[in-house]
């Protein structure tokens, strides 16, 4: 009778005990199977939060290049609208040359080419500029404007001419433009006038080139006009000194 009742006793353990295991076999399954779909999500999230930022980055760069351009554009029409008054009443930009490029000064360089008409120059003065433009601030700053073409120009340009085949009036504008940056650090605008431009024979087979153009030395000053010389080696083109007068 005992022995029998101790069979049942050890019969309902067992059972217990192989209950006990199923449940938690089950619970660790079940855990298992939550933890595994959580940590799937959390790497779709992960990977959804990673991928944000260089959507973001790539669609702010786009954004701040096109605010650069417009900004910048903006700046040289009233640069030339400033220093050509009525001449200029009509400024038009040409989109398709417009370049746009990051500066070591944490800015975009913006630079294009563009022409603007007025009563007095109906078939237009062609023109080139360079600009810079800070995403932090919105600010533009270094506007720097070439004229590059113009009836005007054409008529004015003189008999004498040295080979300039490795040389143009650019090199000598734009370090002119460096000269005045070094000199008027706050300079903002700075226009050259090509129908100006004049070449003569300078010493030790070098070349002169002169011409004249307007500066705003600071922002919210008026324009004021200004006249260089560059000296240039004839065969080559380096630029040996420039001088500015105001």
């Amino acid at each position: 009778m005992r022995h029998g009742r101790k069979d049942d006793t050890m019969r309902r353990f067992i059972l217990d005990i192989d209950a006990f295991m199923n449940y938690v076999v089950r619970a660790l399954l079940a855990f298992g199977l939550i933890l595994g779909t959580s940590a799937t999500w959390a790497v779709a999230s992960s990977d959804a939060t990673a991928a944000a930022p260089a959507s973001s980055a790539a669609s702010g760069s786009a954004a701040d290049h096109a605010h650069a351009g417009a900004r910048c554009e903006e700046a040289v029409a009233e640069t030339v609208k400033r220093l050509r008054g009525h001449e200029a009443q009509d400024v038009e930009f040409i989109g398709a040359k417009r370049a746009i490029a990051p500066t070591q000064e944490e800015q975009l360089g913006v630079k294009g080419e563009g022409r603007y008409r007025g009563p007095g120059n109906t078939g237009g003065v062609a023109f080139s500029y360079s600009c810079a433009f800070n995403p932090q601030t919105g600010a533009t700053s270094g506007v720097v404007l070439r004229e590059t073409g113009s009836a005007r120009s054409a008529a004015a340009r003189p008999a004498w001419q040295p080979d300039l085949s490795t040389f143009t009036p650019d090199s000598c504008e734009a370090a002119t433009a460096a000269a005045l940056k070094d000199k008027y650090p706050r300079v903002s605008h700075i226009a050259f006038d090509s129908g100006t431009r004049q070449l003569r024979p300078a010493n030790d087979q070098h070349t002169n080139f002169e011409g004249r153009g307007a500066m705003v030395r600071a922002p919210g000053m008026p324009a004021m006009p200004f006249g260089f010389s560059c000296e240039f080696e004839t065969g080559n083109g380096k630029v040996v000194s420039v001088e500015t007068h105001e």
